[in-house]
């Protein structure tokens, strides 16, 4: 099914909530929707190789990377996990890198931007718990919705 954000949310508005962060599209899937996996890490990627190793079917992951622009917390690696294992979307609110292998790639990806350095490996991270980025409380096992025109979220299943 074809996201339009546009036409959901004339559809559906008192269900959704919009995502007032602007993002760039990374991936080569630029429209994407699911069920959220959150998971809140700071400059540190080893929860999102991890996250992303397990079967992604129908869900989106949701970083909150808090917003740092001093490192990746994604490139070509870990995102060629993600599209392996069924992985429909990826939201950072923090970097990637090798943008131009991801574009290649069959999985949604949106960050605020790009930086070359690799992040740590220390294994710090939370999983699955509510996130609050930017002001807006994102919920896991909620829905999202992602096009070019932006991100919804909607606790319920919209089809």
């Amino acid at each position: 099914m074809e996201i339009v954000t546009a036409d959901l949310w004339d559809e559906h508005a008192t269900a959704l909530r919009v995502f007032p962060l602007e993002l760039k599209n990374y991936g080569g899937k630029t429209a994407f929707y699911g069920e959220i996996v959150t998971l809140k890490v700071y400059e540190d990627n080893s929860y999102v190789r991890k996250t992303l190793q397990e079967n992604g079917t129908g869900k989106v992951l949701i970083v909150d990377g808090g917003g740092s622009k001093r490192c990746a917390l994604l490139g070509d690696n870990i995102a060629t996990l993600a599209n392996g294992n069924g992985w429909e979307g990826i939201i950072i609110y923090g970097c990637i890198r090798d943008s131009k292998v991801i574009r290649t790639m069959d999985v949604g990806v949106k960050a605020i931007g790009t930086c070359p350095v690799k992040s740590r490996k220390e294994n710090v991270g939370a999983k699955g718990g509510t996130l609050v980025i930017e002001g807006t409380e994102i919920i896991h096992g909620t829905y999202v919705y992602s096009d070019e025109d932006g991100v919804l979220f909607s606790k319920e299943k919209l089809w």
